[in-house]
């Protein structure tokens, strides 16, 4: 029979079953919201409690197992974790985002720009967690953030979250555990489709590398490059400096030629500056300061070059002085399209790796870098020793590519919609569940 529902009086929750109450998360604490300690993390060790810290939150809200620090044990008094307390990240990229923490965890304190809450012995704190997860919750976070030109969540607002709670703790029981199954379901299907991922991009790289030094003519005599990171190489190529390759533009926009301002990233390449959503305030309005970049130039972030910020420009316009520019003469760039696919394989980022110098890298995982500012220098690119087909199996190498890389993107797209689409749905059904909208089976009676 259908549980009798009554309106919630707010409108993102809707009806609730007629038992339930809505309560502000304040009401159901043991002790006032509080924020972490202000202290800096040091090198992790086992006999100090862990430090987790705004940036130990993945987006999906558990916590990562690299990069981890330790605090102080005489800074960490008030600030200890206690089984069950959920953390708020208040600002930054994972704003909103929540975490529970469990004393299996081992001993851990929480970082100033987390918030925490203990929750009294009537609330399961599984529930409160989940109900965080949920849909509802995204739209009552997302509202604070209309009402505020900074995203920022503070004490003050978490502490005013309203809550559906079920009448009985029992009842609080039974929802998260079976939450918890469906989440584990659905994590090991959004797990498996992300490991794919991560095989498409690894099958693109080694297609990238391959057919850069190797070509894509099938078996044919090859020679010793006498080069550590090609190999040997097809009889009939040539190994050259990058200096001899492309030719550096240096045209700078003064006087001013073009208003058309360019952008670089890892995974578009160059774009149009208006396009982009994120990190406006980069560019300046000082048309001048920057260097102009013709359609075909291979463009080149001498700070981030050795994760694969490297494109060829399909427009004329200003770019960043902190780029390099460089071109061929032929009238398809086809040269330029050639050295765009060589420098984003996976083996010259470890020889750009070895080149760069600056401030700092975070080395991840599978070659992976990440945080990144390591200059390259003019001159180390340009003495680098490349392979160099003659034009017209570089044309061939280049339409392949294309081609081949055009329909390994469009694969790894579609998992990462699925992927989108799995994260939603699990929002939304956590949603059904947390407002009463849908009761669940009785096979998960406490």
């Amino acid at each position: 029979m259908a549980r009798e529902m009554k309106d919630s009086g707010i409108e993102w929750i809707g009806e609730m079953p007629k038992e339930y109450r809505v309560y502000r998360l304040k009401h159901l604490l043991r002790k006032p919201l509080d924020y972490g300690a202000n202290s800096s993390g040091v090198e992790y060790l086992d006999n100090l409690p862990r430090y987790i810290r705004i940036t130990d939150i993945a987006a999906d809200g558990k916590l990562k197992n690299d990069g981890a620090l330790s605090i102080e044990l005489e800074d960490t008094s008030p600030y200890l974790l206690e089984d069950g307390d959920i953390l708020f990240a208040r600002s930054g990229a994972t704003v909103g985002k929540s975490f529970i923490y469990y004393a299996k965890y081992g001993r851990a304190a929480f970082a100033g720009y987390l918030i925490r809450a203990q929750l009294n012995e009537r609330i399961v704190p599984e529930y409160v967690y989940y109900y965080t997860c949920s849909t509802g919750y995204e739209i009552w976070k997302n509202g604070i953030f209309i009402q505020s030109t900074i995203q920022n969540i503070s004490a003050d607002k978490y502490a005013n979250l309203p809550i559906v709670l079920p009448d009985t703790k029992d009842e609080q029981m039974r929802i998260a555990r079976f939450l918890n199954n469906v989440s584990i379901e659905l994590d090991n299907v959004f797990d498996k489709t992300r490991l794919s991922i991560e095989e498409y991009k690894k099958l693109k790289q080694a297609v990238i590398t391959q057919a850069v030094t190797k070509g894509i003519r099938g078996n044919r005599e090859m020679k010793d490059s006498g080069v550590e990171w090609i190999g040997s190489i097809p009889i009939g190529w040539k190994l050259i400096p990058f200096r001899h390759v492309l030719k550096e533009r240096q045209e700078k926009n003064s006087p001013i030629k073009s208003e058309e301002r360019l952008s670089l990233s890892i995974d578009l390449g160059v774009t149009l500056y208006a396009e982009k959503t994120t990190n406006l305030d980069r560019f300046k309005d000082d048309f001048e300061q920057y260097k102009l970049a013709y359609e075909g130039d291979l463009v080149m972030n001498s700070m981030n070059m050795i994760v694969g910020a490297t494109g060829v420009s399909d427009y004329f316009g200003c770019v960043s002085p902190v780029y390099y520019t460089f071109y061929d003469e032929l009238e398809d760039h086809v040269t330029a399209k050639y050295c765009e696919y060589i420098f984003r394989s996976k083996t010259m980022f470890r020889v750009l790796y070895s080149l760069g110098k600056g401030i700092y890298a975070i080395v991840r995982g599978d070659d992976r870098v990440n945080t990144c500012r390591l200059k390259v220098s003019k001159e180390d690119l340009k003495s680098i020793i490349i392979p160099v087909p003659p034009v017209e199996e570089q044309r061939e190498i280049v339409n392949y590519l294309k081609k081949k890389c055009l329909a390994i993107d469009e694969l790894i797209a579609k998992k990462e919609q699925y992927l989108s689409e799995i994260e939603n749905y699990k929002k939304s059904l956590i949603y059904e569940y947390v407002t009463g909208k849908k009761e669940v089976p009785q096979k998960y009676q406490v």
